[in-house]
Formats: C-alpha cells, structure tokens, sequence
C-alpha cells in the first residue's frame, strides 16, 4: 500500500519512517549510531538506508531536531513570568533539560568534536532550528508588549542560543560543569531584566 501524498509535498516511504523511527529508539537509548548496523537491522542495504535518512550526520540532527521542540515547549509550558525574565527562564529550563539528558550526554562525551560541529556551528540546521524557536518566543512576548534590547530580534536569539551552548557544553569547551542556572543569569542579564522567580 502506498502512502498518501499530501498536497504540495512527496509520499513519505514507510522504509524511511521506520528506518527513522529506528534510529531515534537507538539514540534516545544512548546507543551510536552505525549506518551498517542500522540497514542491516532494516534488512537493507547501506544505499536504501542514506536515501531514506540522508548520511549519518544529517540523520543525527534530525532526531536532535525532533527532541529539541517538545524539550523547548515543556520549558515554555514551566516557565512563568513575561518578557524577558520568562525568555530567560526557559532558556534555563531547557538547558537543564538538556544538561539531564542521558543520551544527549552520552553523545556529546562520545563524540565531543562531531557533537559540537552538529550542534553549535552556524551551519548546523540544528542551531538554526533552535534560534528560530527562540526568536519566536520573544516575538510572542514583544506582541504582549515588552520591550528588548534594540536588537533584530533573530541576532537576539541568536546571541541566546550561544549563551545557552556556552553553558551546557561547557564541561566539552573550558573542562566548567554544565550550568543551566547561568545561562538563566546571562540571558536575564542580555535582555535586561530580572532573572526570574524560582
């Protein structure tokens, strides 16, 4: 049976969503990732496999990617407060949440060099997707009428999501712990604003 196809957008194979669905189980599981094993496991070979999921690279942004936006929206959903002191608080609770994920730890301890380039470069989809994500958040807060820096508000959450980097991969980057308490203080501090009641 084939699958449907949505207006504007190609049939999604069912290879490529159990060959997804697959993978994500791994990581969350805080296993590597082995494209030999992986298509193996599929019973298919190496060739369906990247066609399917891309190369092992793209294929682990993308289960970062979909991990990112319900840890972001959790975060939204604890925080309370407005402005730039709510901003400020879910950046800290999501990087908590990140800092306590098993498998997220276990990959960047892994694979320290090809975590961070995956993760932190200006390059990676990845951080794209996470600026993005907050600079909506600010945008829903500049729409409830409070003020930021004069700032694009995209450089501004970019300049966010690299406070919150600086901090949970700080053990990988300086030999510091990983503090999520800091990066609430430094994104309070950049926005001008009071760090939030706990």
């Amino acid at each position: 049976m084939t699958a449907k196809r949505e207006a504007g957008r190609p049939a999604v194979r069912p290879g490529a969503r159990e060959a997804f669905s697959l993978a994500l189980k791994k990581f969350v599981n805080g296993d590597r990732l082995d494209m030999q094993d992986l298509a193996a496991e599929l019973g298919v070979d190496r060739t369906t496999l990247f066609r399917w999921v891309g190369n092992r690279d793209t294929l682990v942004v993308n289960i970062l990617t979909t991990l990112a936006d319900p840890t972001i929206k959790k975060a939204a959903d604890a925080a309370s407060g407005s402005g730039g002191a709510r901003v400020a608080r879910i950046a800290e609770i999501y990087a908590q949440k990140i800092i306590d994920a098993s498998y997220y730890r276990a990959f960047m301890q892994r694979e320290p060099e090809r975590s961070l380039r995956l993760t932190t470069t200006k390059a990676s989809p990845l951080q794209q997707h996470i600026v993005e994500s907050f600079q909506n958040l600010l945008q829903q807060e500049r729409d409830g009428g409070h003020e930021f820096p004069p700032m694009d508000l995209h450089d501004l959450a970019y300049l966010i999501v690299r406070i919150i980097e600086s901090f949970i991969y700080a053990d990988i980057i300086t030999g510091e712990e990983p503090d999520s308490a800091k990066v609430g203080a430094a994104i309070a501090a950049l926005l001008a604003t009071s760090p939030a009641v706990r």
